[in-house]
């Protein structure tokens, strides 16, 4: 095998007492597997959470190169219109700002924050929105002036934020070049993601309590009445988690603008994101933090495959078997499709998978980042 397209991740974490990700009722998220419900980890709860991991000695946003993104209902408002206040008459930037909203986020966006779509916007397009803005606003006498200019501005907006995106790598930061993008105001400003995210489910069934707590009044005196001052309840969980992972490494080429180096440091960095930050939901009351007991890299140039269906009949929650089953289902789709791809992994089992090479996450990572220069 010559050429690489994607690389897959498949990890086992395993948490006590936690509430990693709730629903809109508080309680954990589920999904029903297999016949039996099982505890839940939202891709975006887990995207969200490699992305703001920017204390972390592998941050996305350490690399080299890279670029920040943010997002909001109030990119212009606040990174575009609000400098200028400082600089410019209050008529004069006051007339810019409805026409750069609806540039932004469309016909309506004027009407107030709440008819805005919470966009990304990568710090080179917010860059040229804040420059563009600025010289229009110093270009005009008066708020007539300064709206007839940005009148006539907006009518070729979409053709030259389309030109800046083309010749600028990372025009919608980072995170957008690895997660994607969606603007229904722009389709043209859609990016593809290359970083394709399942929801991690436990390999067995939930296993939950409801967690009863009080909080009690410091200085309470004795003649007031006895007892909390608040009683609640929450439920906690237990579980061992799949996750899965995939890496188009072609697409995060080209989101990445060719840049092979680039792109390469940015898996290094994202397999030890996948493997060390936990979501951080409750962290005061449960501490929910675990690193990856196993690690399967497997680069290739066929279709991906999840390993899940190795937990659709629940195990027991317990690694070794865990393990054990995950390496059965691997050998059976060997044995069935000798896809051929190359493997690496780390574990904390007594499980081994056999034929593959064993690791550290250094190890791993470097692997990975290797195969970017194998990309098609």
């Amino acid at each position: 095998m010559s050429t690489i397209r994607f690389l897959q991740v498949h990890t086992l974490h395993s948490y006590t007492a936690a509430l990693l990700n709730r629903d809109d009722s508080g309680l954990a998220k589920r999904l029903p597997y297999g016949g039996f419900l099982r505890t839940r980890i939202s891709s975006q709860c887990l995207k969200r959470h490699w992305r703001m991991a920017d204390k972390d000695p592998h941050s996305l946003l350490s690399i080299s190169g890279s670029e920040l993104a943010f997002r909001s209902r109030e990119l212009v408002t606040k990174k575009v219109i609000e400098p200028l206040k400082q600089k410019y008459p209050l008529e004069v930037v006051q007339a810019l700002e409805p026409e750069f909203q609806k540039a932004v986020y469309g016909d309506k966006a004027d009407q107030g924050k709440q008819s805005r779509q919470t966009l990304l916007f990568g710090a080179p397009e917010i860059r040229w929105l804040a420059s563009e803005a600025e010289r229009l606003a110093a270009s005009s006498d008066n708020a007539k002036g300064a709206k007839d200019a940005v009148v006539a501005w907006a009518k070729e907006f979409k053709n030259n934020i389309k030109t800046l995106r083309e010749e600028t790598a990372l025009p919608g930061g980072l995170a957008s070049a690895l997660f994607g993008r969606m603007v229904t105001s722009d389709p043209a400003a859609n990016i593809d993601a290359p970083v394709h995210v399942a929801h991690a489910f436990t390999v067995h069934a939930a296993e939950t309590e409801s967690d009863y707590f009080t909080a009690m009044d410091d200085l309470r005196e004795d003649a007031d009445d006895g007892g909390a001052d608040t009683i609640q309840e929450t439920e906690l969980t237990s579980g061992l988690f799949y996750g899965y992972v995939v890496v188009d490494l072609p697409g995060l080429l080209a989101n990445c603008g060719g840049d092979k180096e680039l792109a390469a440091r940015v898996v290094h960095n994202l397999v030890y994101l996948i493997a060390e930050v936990s979501p951080g939901a409750k962290l005061g009351s449960t501490a929910p933090y675990d690193r990856a007991s196993f690690m399967l890299l497997e680069a290739g140039d066929r279709q991906p495959r999840s390993l899940a269906g190795a937990f659709r009949k629940p195990v027991k929650p317990d690694l070794n078997q865990a393990v054990e089953a995950l390496s059965k289902h691997l050998g059976k789709l060997d044995e069935a499709y000798k896809t051929g791809e190359a493997r690496r992994y780390l574990t904390l089992s007594d499980e081994s998978v056999p034929g593959l090479e064993k690791g550290s996450l250094p190890d791993l990572a470097a692997w990975a980042a290797e195969r970017v220069g194998e990309a098609i």
